[in-house]
């Protein structure tokens, strides 16, 4: 019975061609088949690559086959139904939180990179300083910064001006040298602390290439200084401040107080000489105290031939701006001139006014109010 089925399962399809009907004419029906099914056989299709697409369907004849990555398939998917992201929405997806503060910290990086060029340097922490030794502070073409963090003024204006101040031209006298090299040289020595409080130190120094005739020599420029700062008129008198002159070898000293020639002097990194009235300053950048040495031979007429009480003033006035003191005005007519008024141009408030009353000068600080002093070389001369 089997063989018989198979048999003629065998003849089938020549008795289908054999008997082929005309065209047009309805295919009779094939007559029930006993025996074992077998399905007809589909053309021979060629395998191709489209059988493991993702989401392709199985076909006949295929063996059934599974997806290497079907979570990344199903993230294709989805991500094919998602609607197109702007780029914000790309760059926010990819970097998070810094595509905000990005921005942020660009504004930031500016406004501190214009702060830094128009401000004036911040101190420089010591290195190997002995503890409880300060820094000295402030920073400008001859003024300084004070305790608060206000600009001083410099002696010299910031722009050219033609003020006619009798008091505040050179007076006549000995000769000087008019430049050096630009270089120093720190005079041997050193003194004991004097006063109590923060301790500032300090060398003494003399540039290269002057004239010793001129100041008289080395040791007499470091004994005025270190007098001068001794005496107990000068800064250490209310016991806010100490003072010790070091030598060479001293790391770090707060400032260094320097015999310093004109031209050098009117170097735009030093004081400057927007003006023509020779000046001295502080000039922190240096870390030097510049005493201009066309000042220290010639004095100011303010104070007339008293050499010795000028040039006390000339230290106490320029290491004020060291400890961070700022320019002032006369406290009264007669009074003794405040040490930080620039009496190297006068002791009339109306003078320092003029002075100050310009673009770049310390307006303000300093009223024209008529006010006349008497010179003064100390920060507190009745101790």
């Amino acid at each position: 019975m089997k063989q018989d089925a198979r048999g003629e399962d065998r003849r089938a399809p020549h008795r289908a061609s054999a008997r082929r009907a005309p065209h047009g004419a309805p295919e009779p029906e094939e007559p029930p088949r006993t025996g074992q099914y077998r399905p007809s056989k589909s053309p021979a299709q060629r395998v191709t690559e489209d059988r493991y697409r993702p989401g392709g369907r199985r076909t006949s004849a295929e063996p059934l086959s599974a997806s290497w990555k079907p979570h990344q398939e199903a993230r294709e998917t989805k991500k094919a139904e998602e609607p197109p992201k702007s780029g914000l929405a790309n760059l926010t997806k990819t970097y998070g939180w810094r595509v905000y503060a990005l921005p942020i910290l660009v504004v930031l990086t500016v406004l501190v990179v214009v702060n830094t060029a128009n401000s004036p340097a911040e101190p420089i922490a010591e290195q190997g300083a002995p503890a409880g030794v300060e820094s000295a502070g402030g920073d400008t073409s001859g003024g300084a910064i004070d305790g608060d963090g206000e600009q001083g003024i410099p002696e010299n204006p910031a722009t050219p001006v033609d003020l006619k101040v009798p008091t505040a031209d050179l007076p006549n006298g000995s000769p000087f040298t008019q430049a050096g090299t630009g270089q120093w040289h720190t005079v041997p020595g050193n003194g004991p602390k004097v006063g109590s409080g923060k301790l500032y130190t300090y060398t003494v120094d003399v540039e290269d290439g002057i004239n010793p005739a001129s100041y008289a020599g080395d040791d007499a420029f470091a004994a005025a200084v270190q007098g001068t700062l001794s005496d107990p008129k000068s800064w250490t008198w209310d016991g806010k401040i100490a003072l010790q002159r070091v030598d060479k070898n001293f790391p770090n000293p707060s400032f260094k107080v320097s015999l310093t020639t004109p031209e050098t002097t009117h170097r735009a990194d030093a004081c400057g000489f927007q003006i023509t009235f020779e000046a001295s300053c502080y000039r922190k950048s240096m870390g030097r105290v510049l005493i201009n040495l066309a000042r220290w031979v010639r004095g100011a007429k303010a104070f007339g031939a008293d050499m010795t009480a000028y040039r006390q003033y000339a230290i106490n006035h320029e290491v004020g701006h060291a400890l961070g003191n700022q320019h002032v005005g006369c406290g009264g007519n007669g009074q003794p001139a405040p040490v930080m008024m620039q009496q190297s141009f006068g002791v009339s408030d109306d003078y320092v006014s003029m002075l100050n009353d310009i673009p770049g000068g310390d307006k303000g600080k300093v009223a024209k109010d008529g006010r006349v002093c008497v010179p003064n070389a100390w920060p507190n001369p009745t101790p």
